[in-house]
């Protein structure tokens, strides 16, 4: 099955969100018609697969937990197989508002990825302390990898056209913080463009997060050493194939 051009594959990562994943992909598919919702259950051990399906949703199930970056590299190899030339991650928790989906897939029009940022002038969205000074440096390190100003480079909520989705299926790491620094620097490096448009978060619906002052610490330090690592790494040459527009 191939599908329309104008289809847009919103792609829902799920661990354990039977609670809030039905209620996330109903209000996906009443924000846009064109959008059709993949929700890739990671390994999840209660009912996450059932109530994505009857809120309407393609269930792609993996067999055990692979963390975002599998489940995501998951998504993008659906959305290729199936001919969509965009797709977007919409987190399961409720936090991403669907109906700033279409803001985020504008920023395509200009670039091969696009970043939902929460620190842009919009909502309220706040983070103080050790998570919020890893933010800062991490978004002036990005900044300079992708030749563009950056505030928001963990963020999750990200979409991505034809060449970028080539390349998410070619290299998307699956450690930790991986999936969204680790991807945009191999992107940067393989020529991809990046841009950001603001969005507001939304309270997680139901469940706590796990960072604590102990847990931001440690982000810290692990953030720094993710993003090390990531811009040490040399471009592999087949990412230099796909930002000269050449297939495989």
């Amino acid at each position: 099955m191939t599908s329309s051009p104008d289809a847009v594959l919103v792609i829902v990562p799920a661990w354990n969100e039977e609670r809030n994943v039905g209620t996330t992909v109903r209000e996906i598919l009443r924000a846009g018609e064109a959008y059709d919702v993949a929700v890739i259950d990671d390994g999840s051990t209660d009912g996450t697969a059932e109530a994505a399906r009857e809120a309407g949703a393609i269930v792609l199930s993996l067999p055990f937990n692979l963390g975002v970056g599998g489940a995501m590299r998951t998504g993008f190899t659906y959305a290729q197989r199936h001919g969509y030339r965009r797709a977007i991650q919409v987190d399961a928790d409720g936090q991403h508002n669907p109906s700033d989906i279409d803001r985020v897939l504008a920023g395509l029009e200009h670039a091969d990825i696009s970043i939902g940022a929460r620190f842009s002038d919009v909502g309220d969205y706040e983070v103080h302390g050790p998570r919020r000074w890893a933010m800062v440096f991490l978004a002036s390190v990005l900044s300079r990898v992708a030749h563009t100003r950056l505030t928001d480079v963990t963020s999750g909520f990200r979409a991505a056209g034809p060449r970028a989705i080539d390349q998410y299926i070619s290299y998307y790491p699956a450690e930790y913080l991986g999936d969204t620094l680790d991807s945009l620097v191999a992107a940067c490096h393989a020529g991809l463009t990046v841009t950001q448009v603001p969005v507001a978060m939304r309270p997680r619906a139901h469940g706590r997060p796990s960072q604590g002052s102990i847990g931001s610490t440690v982000y810290l330090l692990r953030s720094v050493f993710a993003l090390s690592l990531a811009v040490m790494r040399r471009a592999r040459p087949d990412r230099r194939s796909i930002a000269d527009g050449s297939t495989a």
